[in-house]
C-alpha cells in the first residue's frame, strides 16, 4: 500500500507544533501500525532528518505506552485493541492517516507524539496499593475465601493498563474510568478494605489535581478501552466516594 501520512510534529514541550506530511511506500498489510512508523523512521534517519518522536515498549497489547491518537481515534480504527496491535490492513491504498498525539492539559506534549502521563502515576501513588506487614506473618492469600463474582470483577478492572485512551476519548479528558478501574480492583476484594476510605478520597482529589475534567456519563471512555473497562466501575468509584464521605 502507498499512504499519506499527516503526523504532528513537535520539537518539544515549549515549542509550537504542527502537521507534517509524509508519504510512504509499498506498506505490507501485515504491518503493525508501530511498524509502519519504524519504517518511516529508518527513511527519514537515511535522509539525514529527524525520526518521529513516539512511545512504545511491550509491543504486545499490555504495557500501554503506544498511545496514539490515529484520525481521531485513540489506537486507531480497531476495536479492543491497542495502537501496537492494529494492523496496517485495516487501511486501504491511498488512504491519508492522521497520527496525533493524545490530547488533555494532564498529558503534556514531551516531544512530537509523545506524552507525558505522570499524573497517572501520582494519581496511583495517592492510594492505588494495599499496605501488607511483610515481617513474615503474612496470610496467604489462598487462604482468604472470596465471592468468585467478586473475584472475576476485580480481575477485569486490574486489567486497565492506563494507556489514557479513556482520557483521549472524552471531550471533557475526564479520567474516571482509569481511577474507577484502581479503585474497584481493591473495592471488591477483602484485603483492600482497611484503606477504602483514604483511597476513594485520595485518587479522586488527585485526579482533580492533575487537570482532569469531569465525567461526561456519554461513555465514549469504555467505547475506546482497548481492555473492555466497564462503565459499572465509575458507578462502583461513586459509591466508594460516596461512602468515605459520610463515614
Amino acid at each position: 500500500m502507498d499512504l499519506k501520512l499527516k503526523i504532528w510534529r513537535q520539537p518539544n514541550a515549549g515549542a509550537e507544533g504542527k502537521i507534517v506530511d509524509y508519504d510512504i511506500k509499498e506498506v505490507s498489510p501485515d504491518m503493525s501500525f508501530l511498524e509502519m512508523l519504524d519504517v518511516l523512521n529508518n527513511q527519514l534517519v537515511e535522509k539525514g532528518e529527524q525520526p518521529v518522536a513516539f512511545d512504545h515498549d511491550c509491543r504486545e497489547g499490555i504495557c500501554g505506552m503506544c498511545s496514539l491518537q490515529i484520525n481521531g481515534k485513540p489506537h486507531g480504527p480497531d476495536s479492543a485493541v491497542t495502537t501496537c496491535q492494529l494492523h496496517m490492513r485495516k487501511f486501504k491504498d491511498g488512504d491519508t492517516i492522521y497520527i496525533e498525539p493524545f490530547r488533555s492539559k494532564a498529558f503534556p506534549v514531551i516531544k512530537d507524539l509523545v506524552v507525558d502521563r505522570s499524573s497517572f502515576d501520582r494519581i496511583q501513588h495517592a492510594g492505588g496499593y494495599v499496605s501488607v506487614n511483610t515481617s513474615g506473618n503474612t496470610q496467604d492469600a489462598n487462604a482468604i475465601p472470596i465471592n468468585k463474582d467478586d473475584a472475576d470483577k476485580a480481575f477485569d478492572a486490574a486489567t486497565c493498563i492506563g494507556c489514557g485512551a479513556c482520557v483521549a476519548a472524552c471531550k471533557n479528558a475526564s479520567a474516571m474510568l482509569f481511577v474507577s478501574a484502581k479503585v474497584s480492583q481493591y473495592a471488591l476484594l477483602p484485603q483492600g478494605q482497611v484503606e477504602a476510605k483514604r483511597r476513594a478520597e485520595n485518587m479522586v482529589a488527585q485526579m482533580d489535581a492533575e487537570g482532569f475534567g469531569a465525567c461526561t456519563n456519554t461513555g465514549a471512555c469504555a467505547a475506546e478501552c482497548p481492555k473492555e473497562i466497564s462503565l459499572t466501575n465509575i458507578a462502583r468509584l461513586n459509591r466508594e466516594y460516596l461512602k468515605s464521605s459520610l463515614s
